[in-house]
């Protein structure tokens, strides 16, 4: 060796040795380097003496000298002042100031690089300039001058230094005598004085320095002068190690507990030979713990550590010695290696430090799916799956769907419990080509709304920006092996912390690159595949260093400051042993090993900026060894580089999750990290295995690594370390649930980060299982799982399912580790008893609470079914319901007693399959698991109940069941812990059998054992419980239990036992009420109450009286038999004291069969109640009936028959229809007959199938619609509705049904033995109603107010076949529809177009309505036959022409400009005859009409539609045959062949005008389009919006995308291609353009005309083989409950629809000119001219439109109303109405009359929009509508009805008749006043002209 190991030592000693606190305030210590020379060399002793003094600028590079030595380790620099040059006059008032301003820029400087000023103001000897003047330090006046320099320094540098020395250096002061000491010490104590005076803030340290030889002088030092520490100088010699020991031992000794600092090390003549005895005698030192010393000086150590002449390379000399010195691996294998197995595995229990993060974690590629949704670009993984490279063929084209599934996983993660989740963003997803000018905007939404939900669950998001998946674009140009990649993701970095910064304050910039490089560009296993791990390998490397640099300086440059976040990398790193611990080479390898996985990224970001020495050395090495073959190429850092990268991290992100053993081995010249680095890697066979042939779990390995991070690289940093990925993965053939490998591993490792934390120091603040769900794992697809939730990847819906370690790791998040779990002090809301029920006066017969059937039973449908959006009010209580025997199992577990539904259920064919509740869902012992779905629900409160025999096995209080009682404590504590509110059952049906065997609820003996049970549950939960229900729905038990004897304990005793059982369970619920009021509510402060249930009971006809008793007399027997009693007076409804009375009477018996209550009774029972809790699930239709007297019977006694609601939607449970308005009804009826009570919901749901899963639309949309109706009576009628109960939380035993159908919003497996849970979409539906308390209005619904363009286009439409008539007049032609019309059963109600409206003879009324509409245009068709009777143009019918002349001549002079349709659906028979638009003669055909109407007619027409509706022609009427010519044996052919016609004739009429009219005519003309708009059903499912996509492009697509874009579309092409192929044809049903028809068809437009009514769900549906068009779409649709209906069964009033298509429109066929050319709303039934729901379409459709207009900029140029007037709506005649004007076809005249419509669709017209009313009232708000100047004459109409009398020749309702009356006197009140005014100013006129 050529250099000194006492070094070594030295080095230990300063780093290791010598720990305090007390001179810098915390624990680090003091590496003090410096100070600075007046050579460019490092100086080592005489300090100040040949010290930089700023007498010359400083010289440039010191800067980069500081950073060197900061990431050496050093702490502090030395900055000795030069007083000469600072005060050359001595004066401070005459200072130098450019050294002033060298020494700040210097201290600066330091800051900067993180270094701390340790300030000198003088070394000792006096400056001669000043000597001369003042003498020594014996001199009062020099004494004097130097306290004013202090002063002086202080001002101008305590701002930038808080260490300062005041002389360095004693010596020469000690030699000068005792006056001039004393004049030193005092001078010190003056100094120190002012100083602190100065600086009071802690932190600040100041002291005097002297060599340790001098300890003599010490204590008279320490006695005369105070000072913060002693600042030493200490010379050691090898030839007097003695003196050195003495001198340290005798310093400290002298200063007492004062700190000291070796200010100063000069070490001299110690021999090679003496190596080891400096090693012993430090090591000795080491283990001195009386020393008190807080750091050292470096100087010398650095200085000949660099002086070293060994030849090197590049300067790796320096980091080579130091590796040696301070070799990081060796001080932790040193440290672990003589554990014991035992020792190593010793389990630690305790807790993590508080603050803790839990995570875990996704990657974007492996769970997102959506490959291609919202303009995503190619990913290289996406590449990789469609080439089949990965397992099985699979792809990640789906994956987990979690790009559609934001909910669903943020409900995991609540579920979960973390704080933390860490995903990655999809580069390719924001930027499609990688670069920010392909930005797609949705795909930065999808991380928008997940960041969000994040939030709002409490959860704090971890972003990767780089998780391996590189947009394909700039893979295709060498991806990370291009230099120009690096500014492509500096961009996407900016554009991420930009975007998502304000919320994600910790990034992860990559994670694990390692990977990246090393299987992506090394050994090709990952894409991009590449295998060249020579050069690209290392390439990649070198350029992800530099981007990570990048996106590091982007935030701290731009974002940090105003973001206060953090920005780290996750680097992978396996830990690595020796295979033979005894040898060094292994020890050496297993540092290589390191070195080159973490070191190769380490080592730039968090030492110095430049690859690990170890890593260069062994390549140099190889590159010597291999002169033919390179084996490795390694880039090189600039020195700007290697600045830029170095400290570019807040924290070392560690992915971690096995280890290797490795050997030294000869690598020859193999590239590769193994034949590089010269090593070998194993397993041993004794670790566990997992799925994976890499991870091997070996637990120790990660306290280890986290050891010799600390060490390595973050021991002078003191960064955190973040884990953040460790975990396992499974085969998919294993249990997919029952996880138990996973846990272990989790358990261990997650163990192992504790001991780093609690027992090594090490800094570990976050812990992240990978990954929260199981995904596209990489090569390998979804063989292996790593999910602490299953994926289920065979089921579209992708459900996720909760494994045991989801479970286990929430309890580990619970416990904050694994300490002993200490009881909480839980913070238990009291509920506030508002006011004491008052006594109510009984209810009459009928009930004063009739007033809820007279306000709601004559609501429209429109009204009833009207949505209402708002929120309940703060506090509402959110929850979800179960009961004991549905859920809990465990039926005789811990020595619970039977029940009379185990008895029950125990005997074969009770129940269907024999089921029973054994073991039900198991919440007996898997209460974590409900746990787990009751978090991720966030409710705020939960209901269940108590098993009376789990607790008391015989009933009885002395049978008490302390492992029953310990269970429901376990419940109601972690209920608690999680903020949600108990709301206990005492009793829901589980009677103990051997109350039973006593006679059960008919022995009166129950009362008091009842409420002997209630004491014993008030007395042992009442602390935490605070809200009580002693009986669950008693009119079950009563009648179900004991009439009909259907339910345990299965008594048929129907006309005595009911009414016994009722009184007994009255009795016993007030008397529990009292005990809790009397012993309990003082201290405890809780609620009790009784929950009944109730059906909604509508009476069959509310205009009949009795049929309202009726109904009346159902609430009362059903719901009064027990509110009546509690609530009001004590005593049963007189309604059901009379029937049964009069019923006993009348069976012959002495007295009534209804019990009575005493006096006494009736007192204890009123008013024993603090709120009303209510279930209700259905409504009933009740009507009057006389029922028979024998048997007796409670149901024979109400003397009524029940029906279904008919007009509803069925469930699974039969009899129990979804009828949502019956809540608002029974809630307002609780109000008027119990006096206005406070009012829980307790039970509310409905049952689905069992095969019903996960998607359960149904069970959304009753939620959606009797949540609505409860808060219309909250929020509307005033009800006090307090809060709402879904059930149930999870699918359950369902009592007589068993297993066959479920409540649940979560399902339950009940063939797994896991009993697994699974959110079903109506749990993350619900969670979103109890987030935003309600129903706020959406976006969606909210008015706009703005103005279209000046020159917007209003119109309304009709066509000529549904208004004209005149079907044989003036030679006209059949038509298709004539024919259709007059085949039977073809025409509702054999209507037909005859005569229509009549408009053929009406052209004068007609432009009347229109005037009075005060349209712009009309938008009317022509009939083909009644111009051209034959079809061609051999005959041309002028007759028919003229009509249209007229027409439009008209129009014209009412102003009101003509839209043309050439073509509206009724063909000349003539061609239908040959063929029709199936035979291809007809393009000519049509042409040669078209011709003809152009030059008849072109001159004063200016808008044309060639064709209407193409779709209908093609598929309604050639498809589904329900339109004329009403063919429907081809469906799988026939449309299509029909619709190529179509576009191929508009595309010659188009082309016809374009050539030969247009440029005379100056007109447009265009196809009109109709389509629905399309949403999926379940907008979670990827499966449903596919269907949806399909459904649009199927509709709208098949003729648009030809007529905008150039042949059908890619998917409409695709999928019938595929599906006639797989069906046996030779080729696709789909006609193909030729090329030249794609030219001619492409462009054929110059507006895009379009029809639109309504929205649709869509769905997936598999037709199997089946040729058709439906089949071909593969989708069914529905509609939204809550969607208003119309006249027609597929139009739903669904405005948002509207305007998403016409943005769909802008965006699909490059924004063209749209003009809607259709939009209205049918109605059938009985006429009203108020028609309110079409005013509130047009309101809702148009101002939809003005969104697109305004906020979407769609180019929207018209508006058209369908339609101007009644009409005969083809195949269903005149019973569809939708028109603006009615038309009385009772009248010979056909009259049109305007409906309220009118008036609101002119006014919009009128104001071009919707004014703002804030802006005041606008102008066009104060026209009032002309009445219609067409004559109406009244026809004789029939008598009519008792309802309805004859107005203007309609059959009207007196309602109507009196709107239409107060109308039309409105209307000539207007007409004659106008006269008035009219004659008025006519006269004043003429008299100002006379």
């Amino acid at each position: 060796m050529k250099y000194l190991l006492w070094v070594a030592f030295l080095f230990v000693f300063c780093l290791y040795g010598c720990r305090s606190s007390e001179v810098t305030g915390q624990d680090d210590f003091l590496l003090v380097a410096g100070p600075l020379a007046k050579q460019l060399v490092r100086s080592s002793g005489n300090t100040g003496k040949d010290a930089f003094d700023c007498s010359h600028p400083i010289p440039p590079g010191f800067k980069q000298n500081f950073e060197y030595l900061k990431n050496r380790g050093v702490t502090h620099f030395k900055v000795p002042l030069s007083w000469a040059q600072l005060l050359p006059t001595g004066l401070p008032s005459q200072p130098q100031q450019a050294v002033v301003t060298c020494y700040q820029t210097l201290l600066k400087q330091l800051l900067e690089v993180g270094l701390q000023p340790l300030v000198v103001l003088h070394g000792s000897t006096v400056p001669e300039t000043l000597r001369s003047r003042y003498g020594g330090w014996e001199s009062q006046k020099l004494v004097e001058m130097f306290q004013r320099y202090a002063e002086f320094a202080f001002e101008e540098f305590g701002a930038l230094a808080h260490s300062w020395v005041t002389l360095s250096d004693l010596d020469d002061v000690w030699r000068d005598g005792q006056p001039a000491l004393q004049n030193i010490l005092q001078l010190n104590k003056n100094i120190y004085q002012i100083y602190h005076q100065q600086f009071p803030d802690k932190g600040r340290r100041l002291s005097i320095g002297l060599r340790a030889s001098d300890a003599a002088i010490l204590r008279q030092i320490k006695g005369s002068s105070p000072m913060d520490f002693l600042s030493v100088h200490i010379e050691y010699n090898c030839a007097s190690a003695s003196n050195f020991a003495k001198e340290l031992s005798s310093l400290q000794m002298s200063s007492g507990d004062l700190p000291i600092l070796i200010y100063e090390v000069t070490v001299h003549g110690c021999p090679d030979s003496q190596y080891q005895l400096l090693g012993n005698f430090f090591q000795a030192l080491l283990n001195n713990n009386n020393l008190n010393i807080v750091g050292c000086d470096m100087m010398d150590m650095l200085g000949k550590l660099d002086m070293e002449d060994v030849p090197t390379s590049h300067g790796i000399s320096y980091y080579n010695r130091i590796k040696i010195l301070k070799n990081s691996y060796r001080n932790v294998w040193n440290k672990f290696a003589a554990q014991t197995i035992t020792e190593r595995d010793l389990f630690l229990n305790e807790s993590f430090p508080s603050g803790f993060q839990w995570a875990t974690s996704s990657e974007s590629f492996k769970v997102e799916g959506g490959w291609s949704e919202g303009g995503k670009g190619e990913t290289i993984w996406d590449r990789f799956g469609h080439d089949g490279l990965a397992f099985a063929n699979q792809t990640a084209d789906l994956a987990s769907d979690s790009y559609h599934k934001v909910d669903y996983d943020a409900y995991l993660l609540r579920g979960l419990h973390v704080n933390t989740y860490q995903f990655s963003i999809s580069w390719a997803r924001i930027f499609p080509s990688g670069h920010r000018e392909s930005q797609s905007e949705k795909g930065a939404l999808y991380y928008d709304k997940l960041i969000n939900a994040l939030i709002e669950s409490g959860i704090q998001p971890v972003v990767t920006l780089y998780h391996w998946d590189l947009p394909q674009t700039l893979q295709d140009y060498g991806g990370w092996t291009n230099t120009s990649i690096v500014e492509a993701y500096k961009d996407y970095a900016d554009f991420c912390f930009s975007r998502f910064g304000d919320r994600v304050k910790t990034w992860n910039t990559f994670s694990s690159p390692w990977v990246v490089s090393h299987a992506g560009y090394g050994t090709g296993e990952h894409p991009p595949a590449v295998k060249d791990y020579v050069v690209a390998s290392y390439q990649a490397t070198h350029n992800m260093l530099k981007s990570h640099a990048e996106a590091w300086h982007v935030y701290n440059d731009k974002y940090r400051k105003t973001q206060g976040g953090k920005v780290g990398i996750a680097l992978n790193s396996d830990w690595a042993e020796p295979m033979d611990p005894s040898s060094p080479e292994d020890i050496a390898a297993a540092d290589r090993y390191l070195q080159f996985m973490l070191g190769w990224f380490a080592h730039p970001i968090f030492v110095n900026g430049d690859y690990p020495p170890t890593l260069k050395t062994q390549i140099e090495q190889k590159i010597n060894e291999c002169p033919l073959s390179e084996p490795a190429r390694l880039p090189v850092f600039t020195a700007e580089e290697s600045q830029r990268i170095n400290g570019t991290a807040d924290f070392l992100g560690l992915n971690h999750y096995t280890s290797r053993l490795v050997n030294n081995s000869i690598g020859g010249c193999t590239p590769g990290p193994e034949g590089v680095g010269n090593f070998q890697a194993h397993v041993d066979p004794s670790w566990s295995s997992t799925a994976s042939d890499w991870i091997y779990s070996t637990p120790w390995g990660l306290r280890r690594l986290l050891n010799y991070i600390s060490l390595e690289y973050l021991n002078v940093t003191k960064l955190p370390i973040h884990i953040t990925g460790n975990g396992m993965p499974t085969e998919h053939t294993e249990d997919t649930l029952n996880d138990t490998g996973r846990i272990e591993y989790m358990k261990s490792y997650i163990n192992e980060a504790l001991k780093a934390i609690f027992i090594d120091g090490v800094d570990v603040q976050r812990f992240t299982v990978q990954s929260l769900m199981n995904g596209f794992e990489g090569e390998q697809g979804y063989s292996q799982r790593f999910g602490l939730h299953h994926v289920n990847f065979e089921d579209a819906n992708r459900p996720r399912t909760p494994k045991q370690s989801a479970y286990f790791y929430s309890q580990v998040i619970k416990q904050n580790g694994f300490g002993s779990h200490k009881g909480h002090a839980f913070k238990v809301s009291e509920m506030q008893l508002n006011r004491r029920p008052m006594a109510l006066s009984p209810s009459d017969v009928p009930s004063k609470s009739k007033v809820v059937w007279e306000e709601f039973s004559n609501q429209s449908k429109f009204q009833r079914k009207m949505y209402h959006y708002g929120t309940f009010p703060q506090g509402f209580s959110w929850g979800v319901s179960s009961s004991a025997y549905q859920i809990e199992g465990g039926w005789n577990a811990d020595g619970k007693g039977p029940s009379v539904w185990d008895a029950f259920t125990h005997k074969p064919g009770s129940i269907p399959a024999n089921a029973s509740g054994d073991v039900a869902c198991d919440s007996y012992h898997r209460l974590e698991e409900d746990f787990y779905m009751l978090r991720a629900l966030r409710v705020n409160s939960y209901r269940f109940s108590l098993s009376w025999s789990r607790i008391f096995p015989d009933g009885r209080l002395t049978s008490q069941n302390q492992k029953g009682v310990d269970y429901y404590n376990r419940l109601i504590d972690g209920l608690l812990a999680y903020n949600i509110t108990p709301m206990v059952t005492l009793y829901h049906w589980d009677l103990p059998q051997a109350l039973q065997d006593l006679g059960g609820w008919e022995n009166v003996e129950m009362i008091n054992i009842f409420n002997d049970f209630c004491d014993f549950c008030f007395a042992t939960f009442g602390d935490r419980v605070k809200f009580w229900m002693t009986f669950n729905q008693p009119h079950t038990i009563a009648w179900l239990g004991y009439g009909l004897g259907q339910i345990p304990p299965n008594v048929k005793n129907p006309g005595i036992a009911p009414y016994t059982v009722a009184h007994n369970l009255i009795k016993a619920h007030a008397k529990a009420y009292h005990t809790y009021d009397d012993k309990y509510r003082k201290s405890q402060s809780g609620l009790v109450s009784i929950v009944l249930n109730a059906d909604w009971i509508e009476p069959k006809d509310v205009n009949v009286p009795r049929e309202v008793v009726a109904a009346d007399r159902a609430l009362q027997f059903q719901l009064g038999w027990f509110a009546h009693p509690i609530f009001k007076n004590g005593d049963y409804p007189d309604a059901m004291k009379w029937q049964v009375g009069n019923k006993s009477e009348l069976q012959g018996l002495s007295e009534t069969r209804l019990p009575s209550f005493t006096e006494e009774e009736k007192t204890l029972i009123k008013g024993s109640a603090d709120m009303f809790c209510v279930n209700h699930y259905t409504t009933k239709i009740a009507r009057h009936a006389t029922l028979r007297l024998s048997p007796q019977s409670y149901e024979y006694d109400r003397d009524l028959s029940e029906a279904e609601e008919d007009d509803s939607p069925t469930t699974a449970v039969s009899n129990q229809r979804a009828v949502a308005w019956g809540l608002r009804r029974l809630l307002n009826w609780i109000k008027e007959e119990y006096g206005d009570p406070e009012v829980y919901i307790t039970e509310n749901g409905v049952a689905t199938e069992a095969k019903t899963t996960w998607d359960d639309s149904a069970r959304v949309f009753y939620y959606k619609t009797y949540i609505d109706e409860a808060l219309k009576a909250y929020d509307l009628d005033g009800v006090k509705v307090k809060g709402y109960i879904a059930t149930s939380l999870m699918d359950s035993f369902e009592w007589l049904n068993g297993y066959k159908l479920g409540f649940g919003l979560h399902h339950v497996d009940f063939t797994n033995p896991n009993l697994p849970r699974t959110p079903k979409y109506s749990a993350h539906f619900y969670y979103q109603v109890i987030k935003d308390n309600g129903f706020p209005t959406p976006d969606d619904e909210k008015h706009i107010h703005g103005h279209f363009r000046k020159d917007f286009i209003w119109s309304t439409a009709t066509a000529s076949y549904q208004i004209e008539g005149g079907w044989r007049a003036d030679g006209k032609g059949l038509s298709i529809w004539d024919k259709f019309a007059h085949t039977p059963l073809r025409v509702s109600d054999d209507d037909n177009g005859d005569i229509a409206c009549n408009s053929y003879n009406k052209v004068e009324e007609d432009v009347a309505i229109l005037k009075q509409l005060k349209v712009t245009h009309y938008r009317f068709s022509i009939s083909w036959p009644r111009v051209l009777p034959d079809a061609t143009t051999k005959h041309i019918n002028e007759a028919g022409l003229n009509y249209y002349h007229r027409l439009v001549d008209a129009l014209l002079a009412a102003n009101i400009q003509p839209h043309i349709t050439l073509y509206h659906w009724d063909l000349p028979q003539a061609l239908q005859d040959i063929g029709g638009w199936e035979n291809e003669t007809i393009i000519v055909k049509f042409r040669d009409y078209a011709d003809l109407i152009f030059s008849r007619l072109g001159h004063k027409v200016k808008f044309w539609i060639t064709i209407n509706e193409p779709y209908n022609i093609a598929n309604v009427g050639h498809g589904y045959g329900a339109a004329a010519p009403g063919i429907s044996f081809r469906p799988g052919t026939l449309p299509y062949i029909v619709g190529h016609n179509l576009l191929k004739a508009h595309a010659e009429a188009w082309h016809l005008y374009n050539d030969k009219y247009r440029a005379k005519q100056k007109g447009i003309i265009s196809i009109t389009i109709n389509s629905d708009w399309s949403e999926p059903r379940n907008p979670y499912k990827q499966e449903d919006i596919d269907a949806a996509r399909r459904v649009v492009q199927f509709y709208i697509g098949w003729f648009a995308h030809p007529v905008f874009n150039g042949d059908y579309s890619n998917m409409m092409k695709t999928i019938v291609r595929e599906r006639s192929l797989a069906a046996g044809l030779l080729k696709s049903r789909l006609p193909e353009f030729t090329p030249e028809e794609i030219k001619r068809i492409k462009g054929t437009y110059d507006y895009f005309g379009f029809n639109h009514y309504t929205t649709v769900l869509a769905f997936p549906v598999n037709y199997g083989k089946l040729q058709h068009y439906d089949a071909d779409r593969g989708a069914g649709t529905i509609a939204d409950r809550t969607w208003l209906d119309s006249g027609s069964s597929w139009l739903k009033v669904s405005p948002f629809g509207f305007r998403r298509i016409l943005n769909f429109i802008k965006e699909e066929y490059g924004n063209p000119p749209i003009i809607i050319t259709e939009n209205g709303m049918s109605e059938r039934g009985q006429i009203d001219l108020n028609d309110v729901h079409r005013s509130y379409y047009y309101e809702k459709y148009i101002n939809q439109v003005l969104k697109a207009y305004l906020l979407d900029n769609v180019d929207i140029r018209g508006y058209t109303a369908w339609s101007l007037m009644d009409n005969l709506e083809w195949a269903t005649g005149f019973s569809e109405r939708f028109g603006l004007f009615y038309v009385n076809h009772s009248d010979p005249k056909l009259p049109r009359l305007a409906k309220t419509s009118v008036t609101l669709y002119s006014t919009i017209i009128n104001c071009n929009g919707f004014p703002d009313p804030a802006l005041g009232p606008h102008e066009c708000l104060n026209t009032v509508p002309e009445a219609t100047s067409v004559p109406i004459t009244t026809p004789v109409a029939p008598a009519p009805s008792d309802n309805t009398v004859s107005f203007l020749g309609m059959k009207l309702s007196t309602n109507d008749a009196e709107t239409g009356l107060i109308t039309t006197f409105a209307l000539l009140i207007v007409t004659a006043f106008g006269a008035i005014c009219t004659s008025f100013f006519l006269f004043k006129a003429k008299k100002s002209n006379l």
